[in-house]
């Protein structure tokens, strides 16, 4: 990379295109509301903290409007782009879309209580010269791999839980992703490293959790009152 990444602007895909069947409710997942605000308000106020400048966010087709609303209050700009049929699709999209900067977060919209530092890491990581940077937390349970009718104990010691926000230099991610096509994986820093690029872990929170069901709304729901 030839770019001085110290003296960049950092920006953010926000994918918030899932419908978000398993939390139940009419209206989509990063819409629903967290302490009065939707989830992809807090994403984009938390990313906003950390130092990105300007976002674009991902949405379903039919749904500009109400994502606009949404992001009404937003503290940085933001302009929203209609996803595809898959979350590797719809981040390509995002790439597309992409205002100027050479540091590219990939965020969650379903992650809305990041803390700041671990934005902050991530960014500071890509800063440094990693390539790709992804957040991640040990496994606090124990973990059982079925196989057949039976099932093994897998030793946790080495397994680590992956978040968002991923961070990438702005060029890996644009290579990497177009070099993917007509692959599907997990996760952005999965396509960078088919790629061969190296992907550095920092450390993430707890309080990153992925609003998934109305469990886990609960749970941010506590934290939220806890920050208070």
């Amino acid at each position: 990379m030839s770019q001085n990444l110290s003296t960049e602007p950092v920006v953010a895909i926000v994918v918030a295109a899932g419908s978000g069947v398993r939390l139940g409710g009419e209206v989509p997942k990063a819409v629903r509301p967290l302490a009065g605000r939707p989830l992809v308000s807090w994403s984009v106020a938390a990313l906003a903290a950390g130092g990105v400048t300007e976002v674009v966010v991902v949405v379903g087709d039919g749904l500009q409007d109400v994502f606009a609303e949404a992001l009404a209050d937003a503290p940085i700009p933001w302009r929203i782009v209609i996803g595809g049929a898959t979350r590797q699709e719809s981040v390509a999209r995002g790439i597309a879309a992409l205002p100027p900067g050479e540091i590219v977060l990939v965020h969650d919209a379903a992650r809305p209580l990041v803390p700041v530092e671990v934005v902050r890491a991530v960014i500071e990581a890509v800063r440094s010269g990693a390539p790709a940077v992804i957040p991640v937390v040990p496994m606090s349970d124990t973990i059982r791999q079925v196989a057949g009718a039976g099932s093994v104990v897998v030793d946790r010691s080495g397994l680590r839980a992956v978040q968002t926000p991923q961070g990438f230099a702005r060029d890996v991610l644009v290579s990497a992703h177009a070099a993917a096509a007509g692959r599907e994986y997990t996760d952005d820093a999965a396509v960078c490293e088919a790629s061969g690029y190296e992907v550095l872990l920092v450390p993430g929170s707890r309080e990153a959790l992925k609003i998934t069901e109305p469990y886990d709304l609960a749970v941010a729901e506590a934290i939220v009152a806890g920050r208070r």
